[in-house]
């Protein structure tokens, strides 16, 4: 998916490069502590909070990440195409948000979630007015997840010219770190997000995540006059 190529306006500016990096970083971790966050549990939380069968959860559950592995081409198509990298991630970021605090906020709401249990009785399941909460919540995280990861490995690697020997090396260590911080954000997704989940409670076990998408976001678009932004192909096509 490499045939965009540095929009007219940036060419000849000094943009892009390693003062990009502290923007991208910041969006990727927290993105990831968002993301990982809000669905490693999520079994749990559609179980024991909505009480679902395990059946019912676990299908529901596969269905969610097969659209979400399906989503990404769409996503590659319209940044390639149409929209560009950046356009295409901060829109997507946008789509999962309103997808994290539609679900956060039927966490918190108990209208918006079945009763708690009582000693010696049969759980109420959701209803069909909470799961479709449910259901269009996980729907706008599958959209906005296919925006996202097809785009921002790119996206970074967009801000090195290869063909300066300076720049290409930075690209190396561009890599090296955006994984190291990938995989610290979701080494603490797994363990404090989850511990909140479980010990803290739900609203707060979603709504941190929610929060460290919103600054992910806002991290992203702060780094906007720095990047190095590649005009999508529809662009060439029409002039």
């Amino acid at each position: 998916m490499g045939t965009m190529t540095q929009k007219g306006p940036n060419v000849g500016k000094k943009q892009g490069g390693m003062v990009t990096m502290p923007f991208i970083f910041a969006n990727e971790i927290c993105e990831k502590l968002a993301v990982v966050g809000f669905s490693t549990n999520m079994i749990s939380y559609l179980t024991t909070q909505l009480h679902l069968p395990l059946t019912k959860a676990a299908n529901t559950l596969t269905n969610f990440g097969g659209t979400a592995a399906m989503t990404p081409l769409l996503g590659a198509i319209v940044s390639d195409a149409f929209a560009g990298r950046f356009w295409t991630i901060t829109i997507a970021s946008i789509i999962y948000q309103i997808g994290m605090i539609s679900l956060t906020t039927s966490a918190v709401l108990p209208n918006l979630r079945p009763p708690p249990c009582k000693n010696n009785q049969v759980c109420k399941e959701a209803d069909s007015g909470q799961l479709a909460v449910l259901y269009v919540s996980l729907l706008l995280t599958a959209l906005g997840s296919g925006g996202i990861r097809p785009c921002v490995v790119s996206f970074g690697a967009d801000q090195f010219d290869e063909n300066d020997p300076r720049q290409k090396t930075a690209t190396w260590k561009f890599f090296n770190w955006y994984y190291f911080c990938m995989g610290a954000a979701i080494l603490v997704a797994n363990t404090v997000i989850v511990y909140i989940q479980d010990n803290v409670g739900w609203g707060w076990g979603l709504g941190v995540p929610t929060i460290a998408m919103a600054l992910s976001i806002i991290a992203f678009i702060f780094g906007y006059p720095l990047y190095r932004k590649m005009d999508p192909l529809a662009a060439h096509l029409r002039g």
